[in-house]
């Protein structure tokens, strides 16, 4: 019994939710913001840094964002066709 306990509380640690700091780049959506994170990685083949862009779709229940705010959002259940994420707290708005 104490070794699926084990288990169970090994596998919770595990299931962390992904969280990210991006800047909102659209609200025209109800209760949706689109969100770009950047990310700096190796070219494969230069091992030059570069930067990448990835837009994410977060859910922004109280429509509290504007464009151009820092943000920070965490992965969550989907919410819909192609919004997986879910604002968490807005870190700086802009001015």
């Amino acid at each position: 019994m104490e070794n699926k306990k084990n288990q169970v509380s090994a596998s919770s640690k595990n299931n962390q939710r992904t969280v990210k700091i991006g800047i909102v780049k659209s609200s025209q959506m109800n209760k949706t913001v689109v969100v770009s994170v950047k990310r700096r990685v190796a070219h494969p083949l230069y091992r030059r840094v570069i930067t990448r862009t990835t837009t994410f779709l977060a859910h922004d229940d109280k429509d509290s964002c504007g464009v151009g705010d820092t943000v920070s959002i965490v992965e969550t259940r989907p919410i819909s066709k192609l919004k997986r994420w879910r604002l968490l707290k807005v870190i700086r708005k802009a001015s």
